[in-house]
């Protein structure tokens, strides 16, 4: 027994289970801003988002067939994306990592989020995130930034609706006590608060 669709992405999630490509089509295209962005926030290396949101549509079309629209397309997409950063950071653990980079101000660029005033802004704003404990961060990623309700966030972190919002909470606590503790040192005339 399938929901009514409630959104295009998930209408052409059911009809790209029957192989319409353009319905495929359709639903790459209408997810995979969302997911890249919440790669890129669950992921430790920014560099590989592009490669782990394509991973996560690999995995999606695989079993495209199985999905049934209990919950929408976005929702049942984002929890493979979880898996699939997971399952990439768990490789990674077991291999060694290689810190010998060209030149780090190209990759940095690369790692700025689109849309964002300047790239000062999106390296604050990365910092900010990087700072916050990563299930809070990817609660206030998947509701505050991907847009996601917090039952949606809930179903696609594994998680019950409360604790969603407890961690959007103190994520958003966090954030404003980083920045109005960057303020202050931004006021001070020596650089350091009182």
């Amino acid at each position: 027994m399938t929901a009514e669709p409630q959104d295009p992405a998930t209408t052409w999630a059911l009809a790209a289970r029957t192989g319409d490509p353009d319905a495929v089509d359709h639903f790459v295209r209408a997810l995979h801003a969302d997911v890249v962005r919440y790669v890129r926030h669950l992921s430790a290396d920014r560099q590989l988002a592009d490669d782990l949101a394509q991973d996560t549509f690999l995995r999606a079309l695989g079993s495209l067939h199985r999905f049934e629209g209990r919950s929408s397309a976005r929702t049942w997409l984002l929890s493979i994306a979880r898996r699939t950063v997971v399952d990439s950071l768990r490789y990674a653990a077991s291999r060694p990592r290689s810190a010998d980079v060209d030149d780090w101000t190209v990759w940095a660029e690369r790692a700025q989020p689109i849309g964002l005033p300047g790239f000062d802004d999106g390296v604050a704003l990365l910092d900010l995130l990087d700072a916050l404990p990563a299930e809070r961060r990817e609660a206030f990623v998947l509701t505050q930034l991907a847009g996601l309700s917090y039952e949606a966030a809930a179903e696609a972190g594994g998680c019950p609706v409360g604790t969603i919002r407890s961690r959007v909470a103190r994520a958003r606590a966090a954030l404003i006590a980083l920045l109005d503790e960057a303020e202050e040192l931004e006021s001070c005339p020596t650089g350091v608060a009182a």
